[in-house]
């Protein structure tokens, strides 16, 4: 039987998860839509056979052909309707950030303990990429022995000529490292430091970009992420670990290598759907998958609250231009692996 999803914002990102659930993926179906352009709602219903659009997200919540929610609504919205979404026992997908502060993130572990169950997986989605789980098996075999370092680059071609601010390289972009590191060193950062280099002449009016992001984890391993969203040629996202008696890196991502004429090229993602578009399918089938099973997997609402206490971190390192303490208090366990 399909999960009978309800889908709150559609814009770019809900539209491409409803497009996955409709036409990709097996086990789910969408019956639900709610956007605060209620234009916009109708007119992606009416694509959808027997789907029907709310006028606000709780009332699509309460709604009983709704199974589960996805929420893909902008960040300051999150809080309220995922805490809704367990208030009314229906396990929620939220697209990241789980919420913009670590306060509203907090709230929302504080209802979902008071369930006793997991309801809430929030969307990172690079845990469920190719090359990030090989990256991980290789570690946890242990072959290559503790790992030392970790360096990455995430590079995207250009950002929106309006709206994006110097504290969104860390906030939007460096939250996948964010997590990403968390997740595949098993630990959690406890330090975070920012370096602004020689600003590329073709940032926006007011961007610093780029900028180095550095982690420190609990074990004392050290992270670089270079961050440059004004790299012109392509989606670039880079990873390696550095551990005591080898490395193991993401794999380029081009299908084919070309060589003629004495030369020899690939091809570099045109942006983030593009080179993770494999990753974002990933994740909503295991999401189904466990809501039509009665369970829940995936990154937890304590992910969802690391990274944004790491982000905070980082955001006041940016700002002072000193190495800032992460103070994350003892995970619940509620949310023990």
């Amino acid at each position: 039987m399909d999960v009978r999803v309800g889908v709150i914002g559609v814009g770019m990102i809900g539209q491409d998860h409803i497009r996955r659930i409709t036409q990709v993926l097996t086990g789910g179906s969408v019956t639900a839509v709610n956007d605060v352009d209620a234009a916009r709602a109708g007119q992606v219903a009416a694509g959808l056979p027997g789907a029907h659009t709310h006028d606000t997200a709780a009332a699509l919540i309460a709604d009983d052909e709704v199974d589960a929610v996805l929420v893909a609504s902008w960040g300051p919205a999150h809080e309220e309707q995922v805490v809704a979404a367990i208030a009314a026992g229906k396990p929620v997908f939220c697209e990241k950030p789980l919420a913009p502060s670590s306060a509203a993130c907090q709230r929302i572990m504080d209802a979902e303990l008071a369930t006793g169950r997991r309801l809430v997986q929030v969307g990172f989605m690079r845990r469920y990429d190719a090359g990030y789980r090989a990256m991980k098996a290789t570690l946890d075999d242990v072959g290559l022995g503790a790992p030392l370092l970790m360096h990455c680059a995430h590079r995207n071609p250009s950002v929106p000529d309006y709206g994006f601010t110097t504290d969104m390289i860390i906030s939007d972009s460096a939250v996948h490292e964010i997590d990403i590191v968390r997740w595949l060193f098993g630990e959690e950062i406890v330090a975070a430091s920012v370096l602004t280099p020689r600003r590329t002449s073709h940032a926006p009016d007011g961007l610093q970009d780029p900028l180095i992001l550095l982690l420190e984890t609990a074990s004392g391993a050290l992270v670089d992420d270079e961050l440059f969203v004004s790299a012109r040629y392509g989606y670039d996202v880079r990873g390696e670990i550095v551990c005591e008696t080898g490395t193991v890196a993401l794999a380029d991502v081009s299908e084919v290598t070309v060589r003629t004429a004495n030369r020899y090229s690939g091809r570099v993602p045109v942006d983030w759907r593009d080179r993770f578009i494999r990753a974002y399918d990933t994740e909503l089938q295991e999401w189904l998958d466990a809501v039509a099973a009665g369970t829940c997997t995936g990154p937890t609402s304590w992910d969802g609250f690391a990274a944004a206490v790491v982000t905070d971190a980082a955001l006041e390192a940016l700002h002072t231009g000193q190495r800032t303490a992460v103070s994350l208090p003892e995970r619940p366990e509620f949310y023990a692996k």
